[in-house]
Parts: structure tokens; sequence; C-alpha cells
């Protein structure tokens, strides 16, 4: 069980591992991310300052509070939720590290414990709309997390990007649930804005890049979007982030450490956000 280290205060950024993939539907590795992007975080190849100018390095607002391994087991699985819930009690911002996509299921529900059902605005960044009611028998898949999350009410929007291979199961879901779905084919980076209201919680998975850039994946889906679209878009958010995760990455599948350096690009463009539009407790809001 994760223990802090240090006192969290409102609006510092805890950087989280969740060492999770049994719900993975394809293959294993992800649960080895965590260490792998701190390590491409830290490698000495690059620094911590993000494009918005918020440096992380030597920031007595970003907190490195370690990794948690989560054992086999829905109960195991579900007690994420009380972990990140340690963070957002004290009014800390989580940036959670997957793991594979199943784990936006309990992080969620931690924030939305904070800051109220149906307050949260999702933007979801993937090839997939995640959003089967249950992926050969488990509910739990990390093909099902946003079904899980709206069925319960967690959040008031969500707002997906880069879809690439939406099916009819889940378009039918897409649409009992009102999700906003943007897919790939037919976005435009440039005059994109989600307009979200605050709290915002970023969903950001590996593979909503296409494999050029990110081969480091379970889940190849060509015609992706590129880094530069994604920060492009994250940086058009003004809303208070109340939370985020990085996930889907999977060592066992990259190349040179490339995917490794992207996560750790997002790490410092997603949290830079996070802590650039932190204006006091957003409890409430919305």
């Amino acid at each position: 069980m994760f223990k802090p280290t240090v006192d969290l205060k409102p609006d510092m950024l805890a950087l989280l591992g969740v060492c999770s993939d049994e719900n993975s539907s394809f293959m294993r590795g992800p649960a080895e991310s965590p260490p792998a992007i701190r390590g491409a975080l830290h490698s000495g190849s690059a620094n911590l300052t993000a494009e918005s100018g918020i440096d992380l390095a030597d920031n007595p607002r970003f907190i490195e509070a370690g990794d948690i391994s989560v054992q086999d087991g829905a109960e195991a699985f579900m007690g994420i939720e009380i972990d990140v819930g340690q963070i957002v009690g004290t009014g800390a911002l989580p940036l959670v590290l997957g793991g594979d996509h199943a784990i936006t299921y309990p992080v969620l529900r931690a924030v939305a414990g904070r800051y109220g059902p149906g307050a949260i605005s999702i933007l979801h960044f993937d090839a997939h709309p995640d959003l089967y009611d249950d992926f050969e028998g488990n509910r739990l898949s990390n093909a099902c997390p946003f079904a899980r999350i709206m069925e319960e009410g967690l959040a008031k929007r969500l707002v997906q990007v880069g879809i690439r291979c939406l099916n009819a199961p889940q378009k039918k879901q897409a649409q009992r649930f009102g999700v906003e779905i943007h897919e790939a084919k037919a976005l435009d980076v440039k005059s994109f804005d989600p307009a979200l209201t605050g709290p915002v919680y970023i969903s950001f998975d590996m593979d909503v890049l296409d494999p050029a850039f990110a081969p480091g994946v379970s889940h190849f889906e060509p015609g992706g979007l590129s880094v530069r679209d994604v920060i492009s878009i994250i940086h058009k958010i003004e809303a208070p982030i109340v939370g985020a995760d990085i996930v889907e990455y999977n060592p066992r599948r990259d190349i040179h450490n490339m995917t490794a350096m992207v996560a750790a690009k997002m790490v410092k463009e997603i949290g830079g956000k996070m802590l650039l539009n932190a204006a006091g407790d957003t409890v409430g809001s919305g």
C-alpha cells in the first residue's frame, strides 16, 4: 500500500506508479513500465522542463511518490482506489503511471470521491474507446474501464481523442453514455479545442500515438496522432487538471527506449500543465 514519505499539500503533483497488468486483454508487460518511465525521465539525456516553462527539477510542488505493486485478484486491484485516495485526500494532484488501462477505473473512483460524482470532465487519448461492457468475461479488463466509469456516473463528460478502431459494440456503448468521440481520421488538431470545464482528468493511452512515435505498446494501431499533436491539445486546456494517468507503455516491445522517452515527455507536459493550471482547491467546482 502507498505510504506518503512527505507531507502532501494541496496542488502538489504526486507521481505514483501502479504496477498492474493482470487485466490486459492481449499481453503482459505494462506492469513493468513505471520504473522504466522514471528511468527515462531522470536519464540525463534531457532536462525536466516542460514546454509550458514549468520545471519539475527540484520543484517543491513535484513529489516522487514511488511505485505500488498490485497483486492479482479483483479485491487487490480495486485497492488502487485506496492508495490514490490517500493522495487526493490531501488536495494533491495524482499523476499515475500504469500499468494497463484497467487502472483508470479505480484511480478515477478515488478522484471522483473527492470532487463529487458527476463533477469531472475526462479527456481520454487512445486508439481504442475501451467501452466494452465486458471483454472475454472480464468486466475489469483494460478494454472496459470507461464503461465502468460512465455507468457509475463518475464523470459528467467523456471526450475521447484519436480513436481509430470504433466497432459496433463500442459505438453502441458510446451512444448509451453520451461519449464525445473524435476519431483520428477526422481530427483537425489546429482547430480542435475540447473546451473542458474543471475539474479535468486526463487519461493518456500511449497507443493513441502512431506506432512510428511509440513502438513500445501492446496494441499496434497505425494511423495515430503525433507527439506534437497531443502536446498541442494538452496546452489548450485552461481548466484545473486534478488527476491524470499515462498507461499502456510496454517495455517488452520498446526499441532503444524510444517509447519510454515519449512517456517521460508526457509526464513533463501533462504534469507541468497540472501545476500551471492549479488554482487552489477545486472541490465542488464544475
